[in-house]
């Protein structure tokens, strides 16, 4: 299993918990980063993932998430084809962060691209810029794979 997990995913382990959907999406990118330590799933970042982590104004979350990026098995480098699909991607209505995860993790052929932002999945999910990786909440896909 390939997957990549955008900021949002990253940040959602050091976000306030005492909300009900983000102790449940916690709970399921946990579960997914232990598959990646255990059952050798691949978890795919980017040089965008990375710039977005440092640029939290939060030290300790910047901390925190730095960590858990060198759990990532691979790393996207931003080439030409993610600059190009990204500004596309961009064009049709994406956020700038958001069309760099979704242009990298498509340069990286993963099975799923997860990320807690509805307007971001909703956006895919209608097919805006015919996304050529399914965008997915973790909670959800893992129910839907039953994973």
């Amino acid at each position: 299993m390939r997957i990549y997990l955008d900021a949002c995913c990253v940040n959602r382990l050091t976000d306030d918990q005492t909300q009900e959907r983000i102790r449940e999406e916690s709970a399921a990118i946990e579960r997914i980063l232990r598959s990646v330590r255990r059952d050798g799933w691949i978890w795919v970042s980017s040089d965008v993932l990375h710039e977005e982590i440092e640029s939290s104004p939060l030290p300790g979350r910047k901390s925190e998430n730095r960590t858990l990026l060198a759990l990532a098995s691979e790393l996207i480098e931003i080439g030409d084809f993610v600059i190009e699909r990204a500004r596309y991607l961009q064009s049709v209505g994406y956020g700038a962060f958001d069309a760099m995860h979704l242009a990298s993790a498509e340069s990286a052929a993963v099975d799923v691209l997860l990320t807690t932002d509805d307007k971001f999945e909703k956006r895919a999910s209608r097919g805006d810029g015919a996304p050529r990786v399914p965008v997915r909440n973790p909670v959800s896909w893992m129910r839907e794979t039953q994973i």
